[in-house]
């Protein structure tokens, strides 16, 4: 199955201390959905933001809240999330020892399911939950900091992925070092939605911001 091309920039990337009107600008400049990236300082060695932060940000775009969980325990805070305006919440495989039961809450919470795996983690770990999620994002640095540069073996992973999901409507994403230069190689493999920070939030403002969307979406988009 065919699924659309879709630049998720992460906002981990953006202006904080004009969070509201960079997450409007990057969705105008053609963004498709907003990746929130929430982190505890515990699972991945940074803090970022909670479901507040998210909460104040909703007014400010119907895009699609892609929120990605890097932390332990996550069950204890997915209500909060999905109450706070999240579309989908994504998991990881390591953050806890029952991912079905992540997984099936998230879904009680009428949200699109995710699950992630770092770049040490194999893709087996996927096999008996294929049928309960919407989307696989495989990490393609080890999470915790923006700006790193893409693992080259990730490429292989995530061709495994893919042919894992086979016809299955599962959203395929990837999370660092996403720029022009490596995006290709990745959408080549299989995946179809992209995270990127650094590489949309360069430059000034939402005319930056639209030639970098576009600069990617152009390389992802087969020939």
């Amino acid at each position: 199955m065919t699924l659309p091309i879709r630049i998720a920039p992460s906002i981990l990337a953006s202006d904080f201390s004009r969070l509201g009107q960079e997450v409007r600008d990057v969705v105008d400049a053609g963004a498709d959905w907003v990746h929130l990236d929430v982190m505890d300082g515990h699972f991945v060695p940074n803090i970022s933001f909670g479901p507040d932060i998210i909460k104040s940000l909703r007014p400010y775009t119907k895009a699609f809240f892609d929120c990605h969980l890097m932390i332990a325990p996550a069950d204890p805070y997915l209500e909060a999330f999905a109450k706070a305006g999240c579309d989908g919440i994504t998991v990881h495989v390591e953050a806890g020892a029952h991912l079905h039961r992540s997984l099936q809450t998230i879904r009680s919470l009428g949200k699109k399911v995710g699950v992630t795996l770092n770049p040490a983690t194999p893709i087996s770990t996927l096999e008996n939950v294929l049928d309960d999620i919407d989307l696989i994002l495989v990490m393609s640095v080890n999470p915790g900091f923006g700006g790193q540069k893409f693992i080259p073996a990730m490429t292989d992973k995530i061709r495994a992925v893919k042919a894992l999901i086979g016809d299955r409507p599962i959203e395929l994403e990837v999370d660092g070092g996403i720029t022009a230069d490596t995006i290709g190689a990745a959408a080549a493999a299989g995946a179809n939605v992209f995270v990127a920070g650094s590489a949309v939030f360069k430059g000034d403002g939402i005319d930056a911001y639209r030639t970098n969307v576009a600069a990617l979406r152009q390389a992802a988009t087969p020939l």
